[in-house]
């Protein structure tokens, strides 16, 4: 919902994966204060890293190079007086300046037939440019963090700094722009003072754009078992999130994900138990998350806002689980919820009309295991379970003779409160029609998103629009490919978004707005 959007802001941002030593505006892993006489220069160049170059970072392996992107002045202090009060006023006036006369534009370029390695030149990795400046003539006694022996001060050390933001403005309008810049700037943003790196690290921001309904949807999924992708597709952008920590019997097991507020939860099995990890865009790092109070693999699971829900699955034993769980990420803990009608592992889970639903998955073990058609609504408000028959989407062609633990779970979607599902056996797209309670084909899948018996296959929704992940088969072909489609532009009409040398299967895909 940020597309064509353009947003008054101080520079031109870097992405919220990138680490914050590595944020475009810091100098040797430090914030740059305002400069005085005694450093020598009139005044520092800095690379401009706008959405404007979006198209030329797509375009050229090193987008970040001066020579490809256009220069970013910031005035010398030798306008400055010797002064410390007019220094502070000279540093609020830049920022000030840099805030109103820099413009983001949000539109999103065509790069649809970019080359893989162009689309790597947004990951969170040095530029040449970067590193250049990290080992010139600019050292750490240059670029301080806090006043040195009172003659220096950030521009966010002011209390009314602190109170206003954006100072000629006051803070309300402050905020009330910065909800509305990309989520894609915020590192940079977060590196200007002291208020606007407690708004964004605190997470605060990311609650008053929800408050506000503001949000703005990433793709996060992994082809390589520990190393994960995110893709903005609004600005066409891929970015690297830090590698998960090692750990052997991780890889090999059985894991979930899921995107909820502004973490990323991956689930999986250590050596004797279940263990969460648990990514914070805040933070940009990956840490152990709480503990559910039954920990659970194989379940189905739904995010809304701050809030998930996870029900059914198996426990270590092997048993499949009836009972629920929800979780809230502002304060990191489960509620145990009350159990479903009936225990089922492999299961899909999605929220609609502000309700939780559970979608088909596996019931009975061994010999009586058996495919569930049924599905089963949470109603948030009553805390009751209800069984809807015949809501899963089914099994087709092929699918239909296999084990019932051989296919994929059910591949379903939610956009505006409509309920969609891949057929991947038949290459189709399927709607829920709610009052009939059946399934109606609508359409197609993109003809190369392929897969086995659905696994390796991403399905989901993405804002307004349905996106599949996934890639050819075929020897020699390692790449991924997104394709979107809009359901209020009937019938299914697959756009490719991106196109990534990655590995072709997916082990995991997760969506999060915010």
């Amino acid at each position: 919902m940020l597309e064509n959007r353009c947003c008054k802001s101080c520079l031109v941002f870097a992405s919220s994966c990138q680490e914050e030593r590595k944020w475009a505006y810091m100098y040797n892993g430090k914030r740059p204060r305002e400069f005085s006489e005694s450093d020598g220069c009139q005044e520092t160049k800095l690379s401009k890293l706008s959405s404007d170059d979006s198209s030329s970072d797509d375009n050229n392996s090193n987008a970040s190079s001066p020579q490809d992107s256009g220069d970013f002045l910031l005035p010398g202090s030798h306008e400055q007086s010797g002064d410390d009060s007019k220094r502070s006023d000279s540093s609020s006036d830049t920022d000030s300046s840099l805030i109103h006369h820099c413009s983001i534009g949000l539109d999103k370029p065509d790069l649809v037939n970019q080359s893989d390695s162009d689309s790597l030149s947004d990951s969170v990795e040095e530029s040449p440019e970067e590193q250049s400046e990290d080992d010139g003539e600019n050292d750490d006694s240059s670029f301080s963090d806090s006043p040195k022996d009172g003659h220096r001060s950030h521009a966010g050390d002011s209390s009314s700094d602190l109170d206003a933001l954006i100072q000629p403005i006051g803070r309300d309008n402050s905020i009330s722009c910065l909800i509305r810049c990309s989520r894609s700037d915020y590192g940079s943003i977060a590196s200007l003072n002291r208020s606007f790196r407690s708004l964004i690290r605190s997470g605060e921001i990311y609650k008053l754009r929800r408050q506000n309904g503001v949000v703005e949807h990433w793709v996060y999924f992994s082809c390589h078992l520990l190393q994960w992708e995110a893709f903005d597709p609004i600005r066409h952008r891929w970015m690297h999130l830090p590698r998960m920590p090692p750990n052997e019997c991780f890889i090999f097991s059985d894991k979930e994900s899921l995107a909820v507020g502004t973490e990323l939860l991956v689930f999986g099995k250590e050596v004797t138990s279940q263990v969460i990890y648990r990514y914070s865009i805040l933070t940009n790092s990956w840490t152990t998350g709480t503990s559910m109070n039954a920990p659970r693999c194989l379940f189905g699971s739904a995010s809304l806002g701050e809030i998930a829900i996870l029900a059914g699955g198996c426990d270590s034993q092997g048993n499949i689980l009836s009972s629920a769980e929800m979780y809230n990420s502002e304060t990191q803990k489960w509620e145990t919820l009350p159990s479903m009608n009936k225990p089922r592992k492999m299961c899909s889970g999605v929220f609609m009309d502000k309700k939780f639903y559970v979608i088909g998955g596996i019931g009975g073990a061994g010999k009586d295991a058996r495919v569930l058609t049924c599905g089963e609504e949470y109603d948030l408000e009553t805390k009751k379970w209800t069984e809807i028959p015949n809501m899963s989407p089914g099994r087709s062609g092929a699918a239909a003779e296999m084990p019932a633990a051989a296919v994929a779970p059910p591949l379903v979607a939610v956009v505006n409160n409509e309920l969609y599902a891949a057929d991947h056996a038949g290459m189709e797209v399927k709607k829920y029609d709610k009052e009939g309670n059946s399934w109606l084909t609508i359409g197609r899948l993109p003809e190369r998103a392929v897969s086995m018996n659905g696994w390796g296959l991403a399905f989901r929704a993405c804002g307004d629009r349905l996106i599949v992940i996934g890639g050819p088969r075929a020897l020699g072909e390692g790449f991924i490919e997104i394709n979107s489609w809009v359901p209020s532009e009937r019938p299914p009409q697959w756009n490719l978004l991106a196109r990534k040398q990655l590995g072709n299967f997916v082990y995991n895909c997760a969506v999060m707005g915010c």
